[in-house]
């Protein structure tokens, strides 16, 4: 296990001096491999079959589906029909960015995607509304995280077929908390700003008007709510496997983008593909060395032993579901979350096996805490894409972030761990 330990730390090394992740767990799995003393060929052919299942074609459709509703701008349209609804209440625009991360994340399954898509348009606007800049990127940060929470998710695909479980019941693993905690952020969201004398709310309108608005807004937002609803829709009736359910909504949205609202014209349309190819190979490359690497633990029986470490120091479910959740946010905060969760798999399922954890269950704790881990300084990939994207400086949207993160997200890590149903009802659901 030590040689593991070194491979794992050298990658850790390498991500801080700003390796980029897909190189930086290459050069840890095949180190690990060297320091075992195994063929690599052996490695690399069991990285190529894994990387070639069936079940990963779903990846880059969903991210290319995604990809091109945030380039026809779909976004805007969910913000207008969010904004319908709670735009003219104080604090209401901190809860549409809220609300509209989380549908955005049922459009397209990634955290990076919401940030870039809401984060452009929201925070600009909550600042000329008085709101304060950290405040407001602190906001689109946290709530991205929704994103990969709220089915479809994109690192729930990788997850499930890492602990060979059903993608359907990973989905909804996550589903149950992912709402509760964009309730939660919203109400955490009016409280924070109650006393605030700077933020300026739009003239209040008739119930009338309030009707017509939202119908207005609804209508062109609804193509947009629909995807999930078909994608989803398709997987839970089993009339669609996910990577079906992934051509369908690339499909449906080149439809919905080039022919009916014609927003994608060739040159967005070339640009979003290209993205979605780099984004595709840099998870693709990242799964290849993450199998690899797995090979070899799983032969130095890395995870049996990690299991019996943890073991030793308590038999205590409670002890040892809280030092899984420990380690779970170590990992966030250092690593991606579709690497996390592989990773996550491979090391701690031996040791939920143990202790007799629904892999469900435990499914659903490992979206909820590498989401925190993801968010959470000082290293917080996600925090500072955010802190990028609307051009604050860190010191600003530091302080914020933590106060969502203590009385949002760890209050919600702990009621998934401990409270099985909030995980279990939903996926229970489909026998």
């Amino acid at each position: 296990m030590a040689f593991f330990f070194v491979a794992i730390l050298l990658i850790v090394l390498l991500l801080l001096i700003e390796v980029p992740v897909g190189f930086a767990f290459g050069v840890g799995a095949l180190a690990y491999g060297a320091l075992l003393g195994t063929d690599t060929s052996f490695h690399t052919g069991f990285g190529y079959t894994q990387v070639s299942a069936f079940s990963l074609l779903a990846i880059p459709l969903f991210i290319m589906s995604g990809t091109l509703m945030g380039a026809s701008g779909i976004s805007e349209c969910l913000l207008d029909f969010v904004n319908s609804f709670v735009g003219r209440f104080k604090g209401g625009l901190g809860a549409v960015t809220v609300l509209t991360c989380a549908l955005f994340g049922a459009i397209s399954g990634s955290a990076s995607a919401a940030i870039a898509a809401i984060g452009k348009i929201m925070v600009p606007r909550m600042i000329k509304e008085g709101y304060p800049p950290g405040h407001a990127t602190a906001l689109v940060a946290v709530s991205s995280v929704l994103a990969l929470m709220i089915p479809p998710s994109i690192p729930m695909i990788v997850f499930a077929i890492a602990i060979r479980e059903s993608v359907a019941k990973c989905f909804l693993a996550t589903m149950g908390s992912g709402v509760l905690l964009a309730l939660i952020y919203c109400g955490l969201n009016f409280w924070f700003l109650r006393k605030n004398e700077t933020i300026t709310v739009e003239e209040p309108l008739s119930p009338r008007d309030t009707m017509c608005d939202i119908a207005k807004t609804g209508k062109r937002a609804s193509l947009a709510i629909l995807m999930p609803v078909i994608v989803l829709g398709g997987i839970y009736s089993g009339i669609a496997t996910p990577t079906e359910a992934g051509a369908v909504a690339l499909v449906y949205t080149l439809i919905v983008g080039v022919l009916i609202y014609r927003t994608l014209p060739f040159d967005n349309l070339f640009n979003s593909t290209v993205e979605a190819a780099r984004l595709t190979g840099s998870i693709i490359m990242v799964l290849f060395f993450l199998f690899i690497m797995s090979r070899g633990m799983i032969l130095a029986k890395v995870p049996t032993q990690f299991a019996g470490v943890l073991l030793s120091i308590s038999e205590n479910k409670i002890v040892i579901l809280l030092l899984i959740n420990l380690l779970l946010l170590i990992m966030g905060m250092i690593i991606d979350d579709v690497s996390g969760e592989v990773l996550a798999a491979i090391i701690l399922l031996p040791v939920t096996q143990k202790i007799g954890l629904d892999p469900i269950h435990f499914a659903a704790i490992v979206g909820t805490n590498l989401g925190l881990g993801n968010i959470s300084p000082p290293c917080a990939p996600l925090l500072y894409m955010a802190g990028g994207v609307t051009k604050q400086p860190l010191s600003t949207y530091v302080d914020p972030t933590m106060k969502f993160l203590v009385f949002g997200h760890l209050p919600m890590v702990f009621i998934v761990t401990f409270i099985p149903p909030v995980a279990l009802f939903l996926p229970s659901l489909l026998g």
